[in-house]
């Protein structure tokens, strides 16, 4: 059993367990924790009533948030030599092809979202037993192949958030910051809510959504109304 510190214990204290609150009030309590030396992260935890051995229902994407989730990410860019420098411009760190293939395949990984365009699939299929484990193998389901890349690469570098189901059904997502305002987390948090409620797959059958928390990065889960 993970040890818990005395400010995670004294937050559960203020948390009535199966007790779910409405949107705003949930955002009000986690906001109300006690902060740590760092400004946490403010993550969902979404259960979905999915069976996730069966491919025609996994739910898988990506979304821009109204305000962002606080933190750049960083992005390299799989496309052809013309569109180097504007996906540079764009906020990618690296850019290019066989020459960024070769220094991923030299064990270069210093970055958190893979981008391409449609034609560099081809090319970058080597890399798949490299960064298909890490979830870093850009995917069309994901979001990140499109043919305009520096759109893409500026939507990630700015915190656009991807996001799957896990084996158990349950998809997480950084919504923002402790730091933001109760207003930004809550319009944050709806949006992220409502994107996952609009890619229920047609064979789902039942209740879709079952349970939604919201936590810190060391903090109790508080339960959010369906």
């Amino acid at each position: 059993m993970a040890h818990q510190g005395k400010r995670y214990r004294a937050d559960s204290e203020n948390v009535e367990r199966n007790a779910a609150l409405p949107l705003s009030e949930a955002v009000a309590k986690v906001k109300a924790f006690k902060p740590a030396k760092f400004d946490q992260s403010i993550e969902l935890c979404i259960h979905l009533g999915i069976d996730s051995k069966q491919a025609d229902q996994l739910v898988r994407g990506s979304v821009s948030l109204p305000h962002g989730v606080g933190k750049a990410k960083r992005v390299v860019a799989f496309c052809p030599d013309d569109k180097v420098a504007e996906a540079k411009e764009a906020g990618a760190m690296e850019a290019g092809g066989e020459e960024l293939v070769k220094k991923i395949e030299g064990g270069w990984m210093d970055f958190d979202v893979a981008v391409a365009t449609p034609d560099m699939m081809r090319v970058i299929s080597k890399l798949g037993r490299v960064l298909g484990p890490r979830g870093l193998m850009p995917s069309p389901k994901a979001g990140t192949v499109d043919k305009e890349v520096a759109k893409t690469v500026a939507d990630y570098a700015a915190g656009k958030v991807e996001y799957r189901n896990d084996a158990g059904g349950n998809i997480h997502a950084v919504v923002g910051k402790q730091s933001f305002t109760a207003e930004k987390l809550v319009e944050n948090a709806g949006h992220f809510i409502q994107t996952i409620e609009k890619q229920k797959p047609s064979a789902v059958k039942g209740q879709y959504i079952k349970k939604i928390s919201m936590s810190g990065t060391m903090t109790p889960g508080v339960l959010v109304e369906l």
